[in-house]
């Protein structure tokens, strides 16, 4: 049948099962939304009030369904403020097809109205990405687009369509989306070598990245900590890939990671990794990590292999595919004394926040309560700093898609958007965005957008009226010399979110927390919950710069 490219950028959307996108109109891109105004009992749009929060948006609908996330924006500066959200969502390979609106093929490279080089600005930030110059070929480059943010490690995918290919008419005809394949992963002879090396042991220490969210492994890694009998953390990006209700769980590794993750580290004899990268907030010092065990590791990306750490064995591949390979492999372990001395850990060093102001409730009081009162259920997204990290330590995740976080960008302004993002694809879920009040100000507009929708996101806003984590860094390092880092707004929280057509509650003292979140949890459209809290609480453990993961501060 004859369609024009709009219409083809539709059905090529329902063909990959997509019936949400979220995005910003513009010139370059008025006729793909002429084409969404004609599907729109099919394809729901969601308009966000800056593009950058469309994308994280996007970004959060797929983190929290699976599914390859969709946005849509205009040329030049609609663009542009699309690549941040790109850069997140590719440093934490998060599956998502950016379509993006150009001038016409006539007008490009001339410096015409509203142009930019689009696929050269995101190149270092995404899979793949393509302009589109003929009409013929934008249906099989969408469908690549899809297939390609999926395949292998996931991540966004970019395609650009000047505005007379949008236009143009051509033949056009459906077909049954090819699902990618998984990568081969390792032989037998490396899955057998590498179980031998499991079960020589005697004080396994198995540490979970991303990747196993990824691969849906969070089962066969519940399996591999009970068959290793190992105890077990989680990265950042792996909260909820592992039941935090485990007593085999000691919390986060690295930077911010647990003083029982850091002498489990210290005293383990092997290091199993699976589905990570190795990032430095983990790392922390490279030389001193791990320098006393054997380490293995299991990645689906060849790439990441002794990229940031040296390993005794590897295994690339699917971890799913992988560790449920092992697990046929991998006779039970028993590893009971070293259990015992795990547990031993965990009551000398239990995560206690210090309470400098009596006045005002602790974030990790607000964050526990949080945690019993939705029962552990609910979606937590996060913007970066302090509070990104209180909510990793002190709410007890038990899913998949259950946290949603800039892991690797670091992208203050990610939770909001991604907040609406995850509460359209699971409307039966309760999303709470967790912030920092020097991030909130970098996106509350979209506040607005959670209003015109009617999304019941809760925005739990930490106000402690400082940058707190670089503050943080500036009291160790600095002398104290709190440059730029007090905010001193004036901004009425309260008004402010009445104003967007939010409703607003206030969190002043501990006796507060309970009920005003149980009402905000009761509520069924958009609430804001301002919580004042210290200034001088800070996010401890805390490794510093250069130093060994074993050796993190406990006080400061």
């Amino acid at each position: 049948m004859k369609l024009n490219g709009s219409d083809i950028i539709m059905e090529c959307l329902l063909e990959q099962g997509v019936d949400t996108v979220f995005g910003y109109p513009g010139g370059a891109v008025l006729n793909i939304y002429d084409a969404l105004y004609k599907y729109s009992d099919r394809i729901r749009h969601i308009e966000t009030s800056h593009e950058q929060a469309a994308a994280h948006a996007a970004d959060g609908y797929a983190r929290a369904s699976g599914k390859t996330g969709v946005v849509i924006a205009t040329s030049g500066p609609g663009a542009t403020n699309l690549v941040t959200g790109i850069a997140t969502a590719y440093m934490d390979s998060i599956p998502m097809v950016a379509i993006t609106g150009n001038v016409g093929r006539s007008l490009l490279g001339l410096d015409s109205f509203q142009e930019v080089d689009i696929t050269g600005v995101t190149m270092p930030i995404t899979k793949h990405n393509y302009i589109v110059k003929d009409i013929n070929q934008l249906a099989d480059t969408l469908r690549e687009a899809f297939y390609l943010a999926q395949e292998g490690r996931r991540g966004p995918v970019l395609v650009d369509i000047p505005k007379d290919i949008s236009a143009q008419v051509t033949d056009y005809e459906p077909i049954v989306p090819q699902k990618p394949a998984l990568p081969q992963g390792p032989s037998a002879a490396e899955i057998t070598r590498v179980a031998e090396c499991m079960a020589k042991a005697r004080r396994p220490f198995l540490y979970l990245g991303g990747g196993v969210l990824a691969s849906g492994g969070e089962q066969a890694v519940a399996e591999l900590a009970k068959r290793l009998d190992a105890p077990v953390s989680c990265s950042l990006m792996c909260q909820g890939g592992f039941d935090q209700h485990d007593p085999r769980y000691m919390g986060m590794l690295g930077m911010h990671g647990t003083k029982v993750a850091a002498q489990a580290l210290k005293h383990c004899d092997l290091f199993v990794a699976v589905g990570t990268r190795f990032s430095d907030r983990v790392l922390c010092n490279a030389d001193t990590f791990a320098t006393h065990c054997s380490i293995i590791q299991i990645d689906i990306d060849p790439a990441e292999i002794d990229k940031n750490i040296l390993v005794n064995e590897k295994l690339c591949g699917d971890a799913r595919e992988v560790v449920e390979e092992l697990l046929e492999n991998l006779p039970q372990q028993h590893h009971a004394d070293w259990m015992e001395q795990v547990v031993r850990w965990q009551q000398e060093y239990p995560l206690v926040q210090k309470q400098n102001d009596p006045e005002k409730p602790t974030p990790q009081f607000i964050m526990e309560t949080l945690d019993r009162l939705t029962g552990g259920e609910a979606i937590i997204t996060t913007e970066v700093g302090q509070h990104q990290m209180w909510a990793a330590q002190f709410y007890r995740f038990r899913h998949n898609h259950q946290f949603l976080s800039s892991g690797g960008l670091g992208t203050m302004g990610y939770g909001l958007g991604a907040s609406i993002g995850a509460q359209i694809a699971c409307p039966d879920k309760q999303v709470v965005n967790i912030a920092g009040d020097g991030s909130f100000h970098m996106n509350c507009s979209e506040l607005s957008t959670a209003s015109k929708y009617g999304v019941p996101v809760i925005e739990l806003l930490f106000d402690n009226q400082v940058l707190g984590m670089v503050r943080q860094w500036q009291k160790l390092f600095y002398g104290g010399r709190f440059s730029q880092t007090t905010l001193e707004k004036k901004t009425n929280y309260e008004m402010l979110a009445e104003a967007f057509g939010v409703q607003a509650m206030t969190i002043r003292t501990a006796d507060d927390v309970e009920p005003v979140l149980k009402a905000a949890l009761q509520t069924t459209g958009p609430v804001l919950v301002h919580c004042l809290i210290d200034p001088d609480c800070n996010v401890l453990p805390m490794v510093p710069a250069g130093a060994s993961a074993e050796e993190p501060l406990l006080d400061m």
